[in-house]
Formats: C-alpha cells, structure tokens, sequence
C-alpha cells in the first residue's frame, strides 16, 4: 500500500511539475482553448466581414468593397492571435508562470544570449503575430488602394505604376520584418551591413539580372509597349504582351504558347507595335491579262477607286495615301496596284474587309470584260519543220572492173 501512495505522488509531482514547471492540467485547458479559437475562427472572421461588407455596401464607392475582400485573410487569422493570448492569460492567471528552470534558461541562453522569462518570451510571439497580421494588411490593402496612382498613370505608363505598387509592397514586407527582429532584440543595421557585403558578391554574378531590370525600366519609360499590346520582335517572338517583370516579359503568341523574353532581348532589339497602329494597310497587284484594252484599264482602276472611296470601312486622304493606279508591265500581265488603309486596326475585322475588297474587284474585272492574268511564256518558232516524210534511196550497188553495167 506504501508503494502504491509512494507512486501514486510521483504521478501527482509530474502532473503539477508538467513542462517548465507548469501544471499539465493547465497545459490542457490552455491547448483548449487555443484550439477552439483556431476551429471558431473562419465563423468569428465571417461575422466580422460580413459586418463590415454591410457598412461598405451603404456607400456609393467600390474601393471600400475591395478594402474588406482585401482584409478578409488577414481577419481571418485574428482568432488565432486571440486564442493565444487568451491560452497565455489563462496560463499566467495565478502566477503559475515564474521563471524558467534552470536547465531551460540555459538552454535559451544558448540560444537568445540571455535568460528569459517565460513570460516574457509569450509576450514576444504574441507582439510578433500583431506585428504580422498589421503588415500583412497593409500590403494588401496596397491594391485596393491603388486608384490614389492612377493620376501618376498620365505621366508614367500603367506598367511603371505598377512596378511603384510592387515597390510599396516590398517596402511594408521589409519594415514588418525589421520591426519583428527588433522585438526579439535582433539589431537590423548589423544584419544589413552584412547583408551589403554579401549582395555584392551576389552582384557580380547576377550582373544579368540588373542589366535585365533596368532594360525593363528603360521599356517602361520609353513606352514601347504595354500589356495587351501585340508586338513583333525578329528572330525572338511575335504575339500579345501579357505582364513585364522585373527580368523578363511574357508574350503569349497566337498558338497561346507562353513565351518569357528576358528584358534585355526587348531593349537592344527592333520591336514592332502592331496595336500602336492607326489603321491596317492593304497593298495588292492586282494582274489582268495583255489583251486588257485602255478602256477596260480605265474601268477597272475608276471602279476599284470608287469603292474604296465610296466604303465606310476605308480611311480616306490626305489622313492616309490611297492610290489605284496601272502599275508596270511584266513578263505576262498588267498590273494595277492597289494601295489602301482601313479604320479599324482588329485583324479579324480587317480580313473581312479584305475579303469583301477581293468579291468587289473580281465583279469589276469581270463586268469590264478583261479576265486575270497569270504566270505563262510564249514561245515563237518562225519556221516549222516539213510533215511530209523523206523519200528513201538506197545506194547504188558498184560493178565489177571491166564490165559495164547495166543502165
């Protein structure tokens, strides 16, 4: 019986002992709570939204909408920091938290250079997770916000407002991390200096990577092209601009196929903007048939000129050269070059347009009475041989010597 009481107080000195010297039991209910904080939190972040999307519903701007959508994660996490802090408090209650055992304290000094109170350790983590969740909704609320820039947009491309937001992002990021470092005593002017000696050994060999970046600024601040743009550039790619990053640019070409350019290609090479034009050209030859008289020529360039005139779909001068004109002389037809430009500048719009250009000059040619030319070579031969076949004459058989033949 002695030995059961004896054992009995052992399990009784390890449960109040529990870790660091705090009562299991408390450790439990601590958990507890903590954990139904984390299980509540989607419901407890949803009455707050949900409350807040109410308010922002009353006012006639958008952006207070997109500010709440934007905040929603970061509410999100909020129970969690409740529930820790109320598992802390609840541990701290009675002043069951005194300092750390010795074998712990050591161990943390080891760590953190110093002894630490366990409470004052919580008490770090749980400004740290502030910390977290304050930044983290700023960077957020970065996008929302960003209607403040859309002025700059006037002076500097859509792109580079956007590269000022990524900016601000990574401006918040770096002062929320600095200010948690701080809260754990961590000093950040060493850390940078560091940090300086080993981004320029870093430096020599990224030395792509900023020629690619300020190539990318250089884009941007040249206007060259813009997202959405469809662009051309020889021996690389040809096809829609859909973002430009820091290193490279992506085009998606026509077969949606993604192609990542780096920023450098984009800067030294020739690049054509196909969407910076103002109308669509269509240049053609259109060839008729030598036996095509003068007045048929005549009808057939007046006709064609007619309907580009005549066409709405057509640009007209002295806003774009439109000429119909007879052309040259080759090797088996006349030409008449045909020299025009659209109004709209969308390349399926602009084959429709073509296509209806193309019935159009085939009905003119026609109702002139000429017909299209095409490639043939003639062949003269001033003399043709005989048809009549060659009379056959054999030779004559010769005589012996001294005989006379026959005749």
């Amino acid at each position: 019986m002695e030995t059961i009481s004896k054992f009995w107080q052992m399990v009784v000195d390890v449960w109040q002992q529990g870790l660091w010297g705090i009562d299991i039991g408390r450790i439990i209910v601590a958990l507890l709570i903590f954990f139904i904080f984390v299980f509540l939190r989607q419901l407890l972040a949803r009455i707050i939204i949900n409350r807040l999307r109410a308010i922002a519903s009353k006012t006639k701007f958008a952006f207070d909408d997109e500010i709440v959508e934007a905040l929603q994660k970061p509410f999100a996490f909020i129970p969690v920091i409740l529930g820790f802090f109320f598992a802390t408090e609840y541990l701290f209650y009675h002043g069951t938290l005194g300092i750390i055992p010795d074998q712990t304290a050591e161990a943390l000094k080891t760590i953190t250079g110093k002894t630490e109170s366990l409470e004052s350790i919580v008490d770090t983590i749980l400004r740290s997770l502030i910390v977290y969740v304050i930044f983290w909704s700023l960077v957020r609320l970065v996008q929302p916000l960003s209607f403040l820039f859309k002025q700059l947009e006037e002076l500097f491309s859509a792109t580079m407002v956007e590269w000022v937001l990524k900016g601000i992002r990574v401006c918040l990021v770096l002062i929320g991390a600095a200010t948690i470092l701080q809260l754990w005593n961590i000093q950040v002017l060493p850390l940078l200096a560091g940090l300086g000696v080993i981004s320029m050994a870093v430096a020599l060999g990224a030395q792509d990577l900023f020629k690619n970046l300020i190539a990318g600024l250089l884009i941007i601040g040249e206007h060259r092209f813009n997202p959405g743009d469809w662009i051309k550039v020889d021996a690389e790619v040809e096809g829609t601009v859909e973002t430009i990053g820091f290193r490279s640019t992506l085009v998606r070409r026509f077969d949606k196929a993604p192609v990542y350019v780096p920023n450098a290609k984009l800067s030294d090479n020739s690049v054509i903007n196909f969407t910076a034009m103002t109308h669509r050209r269509i240049y053609w030859m259109i060839t008729v048939q030598y036996c095509t008289t003068v007045e048929q020529l005549r009808r057939i360039r007046d006709g064609i000129e007619k309907h580009i005139y005549d066409s709405e779909d057509f640009a007209k001068p002295p806003d774009v050269p439109t000429f119909v004109r007879i052309d040259r002389f080759s090797d088996s037809s006349i030409d008449i070059m045909v020299y025009c430009f659209t109004k709209t500048t969308v390349w399926g719009e602009w084959l429709a347009i073509k296509e209806k250009l193309a019935f159009k000059i085939k009905d003119i040619v026609e109702g002139a009475g000429a017909g299209f030319a095409f490639p043939s070579r003639s062949l003269y031969i001033e003399t043709l041989p005989s048809e009549a076949a060659e009379i056959f004459v054999p030779p004559s058989k010769a005589a012996p010597e001294g005989k006379p033949t026959n005749s």
